[in-house]
């Protein structure tokens, strides 16, 4: 089956009101994963676009149809765009959530990327993990390895940028804030004592959860495995 006839997995389109139908499409798992900002980044824009969620059984079907065989992948007119980053930085501009001139954008960036090295490290101990085993080894070597040495970075990027907060720049939010929301939320799971050593980075959390339009859509968020 073709790309073009997948549904999302029973979840409705996120359009946001009085706009037509979305030529815009998501693809990626049905987990949060290293899709879940560039969602995040349509939600926060009040934009539309289709949510299509593929199952792991199913993606060896699909996995040929898609540029550089693998996801996430962004479509748009029918034009298939792959990695991650890139398409959220893409939106992230289009819509205004990137910074509003090149200095603030440059900041984000540098957010953006110390989020995303220790995601991906995360990935590596945990996610990628198939024996049970390995993954209780990756999850201890995060909260006692990983995390020491980058919940320093993020608070120090928080203080040095946004003494006052609540996000990276100040009252403005932007994709930076979306990315560490979204990997802190699996941090904060692996360690639910973050917050007595970190307060900055559960109150620069708590208020992009907070955000009505994140609230809205976390409340109807499929539960997933990752």
């Amino acid at each position: 089956m073709g790309c073009g006839n997948v549904k999302p997995n029973s979840q409705p389109s996120h359009r946001s009101e009085n706009k037509a139908m979305a030529k815009t499409k998501l693809y990626y798992f049905n987990g949060r994963g290293i899709g879940e900002t560039i969602r995040l980044v349509f939600v926060q824009a009040g934009e539309p676009f289709d949510d299509i969620r593929i199952e792991q059984s199913d993606w060896p079907a699909h996995k040929p149809n898609m540029p550089l065989g693998q996801m996430p992948v962004l479509e748009i007119d029918g034009v298939k765009i792959p990695q991650s980053l890139p398409i959220a930085r893409y939106l992230a501009r289009k819509f205004h959530l990137a910074g509003k001139d090149e200095l603030e954008q440059l900041k984000v960036d540098v957010c953006v990327h110390t989020i995303a090295d220790y995601r991906q490290r995360y990935i590596q101990h945990i996610l990628a993990q198939p024996d049970p085993e390995l993954k209780a080894e990756g999850r201890k070597t995060m909260v006692n390895e990983e995390l020491p040495k980058f919940l320093p970075f993020i608070d120090k990027l928080l203080s040095m940028w946004s003494p006052e907060g609540p996000f990276f720049l100040g009252s403005e939010i932007t994709w930076a804030d979306l990315i560490c929301f979204d990997f802190m939320q699996s941090m904060f799971e692996l360690d639910p004592t973050i917050g007595e050593r970190f307060p900055r980075i559960e109150q620069h959390y708590n208020a992009v959860k907070k955000q009505p339009r994140i609230a809205a859509y976390l409340k109807v968020r499929p539960k997933t495995d990752f």
